[in-house]
């Protein structure tokens, strides 16, 4: 990630409101290859550094959610380990399950951080206070993000995001 000297004022200052960030899983916190064994099982891989930044996010009382459209037991297993209470899966409209956890959190949307990379992930990033695109989107999801990280979607793209949101908040 960039030093907090380069990164742009206007981006520290959505940074410092977040209080919960949702990612979206497949292609945000995994490269977004899905594993199929032969028996059906779908596989994922995660990075280590993605799980510590999330981690530490949890530590300083910023709320994680992952919401994906897909469902997989890695997910649920991976969402465990890092203590993450929020875990929506098989949820193909993200902003309506976004809504939900707001208002169930009782956060306003700018207090929310959105990260994914494809159209599913367009209309949440649009309903809330920062919109981040991994490395690896499609075009059109980066052209709509206020931030963009260096790296791509399951190599440590999102300990980019909890660095960014830990750095703007000074924790």
């Amino acid at each position: 990630m960039s030093s907090p000297a380069e990164i742009p004022q206007d981006l520290i200052a959505l940074a410092a409101k977040i209080k919960l960030v949702a990612f979206d899983v497949d292609g945000t916190l995994t490269d977004g290859r899905l594993w199929m064994a032969e028996d059906g099982r779908e596989l994922k891989a995660f990075h280590v550094h993605d799980g510590l930044g999330i981690k530490r996010l949890r530590e300083h009382g910023i709320e994680v959610a992952l919401i994906s459209a897909r469902i997989s037991r890695a997910v649920e297993l991976r969402a465990e380990q890092l203590g993450i209470d929020h875990v929506y899966q098989g949820k193909s409209d993200k902003l309506t399950c976004l809504q939900d956890i707001l208002r169930a959190s009782g956060l306003a949307a700018e207090q929310a951080c959105y990260v994914g990379d494809d159209l599913p992930d367009l209309p949440p990033m649009h309903a809330c206070g920062l919109a981040i695109a991994v490395a690896n989107a499609r075009p059109e999801v980066a052209r709509e993000a206020a931030w963009q990280t260096r790296s791509a979607g399951g190599m440590g793209a999102a300990r980019e995001v909890c660095e960014l949101i830990l750095a703007a908040q000074a924790r």
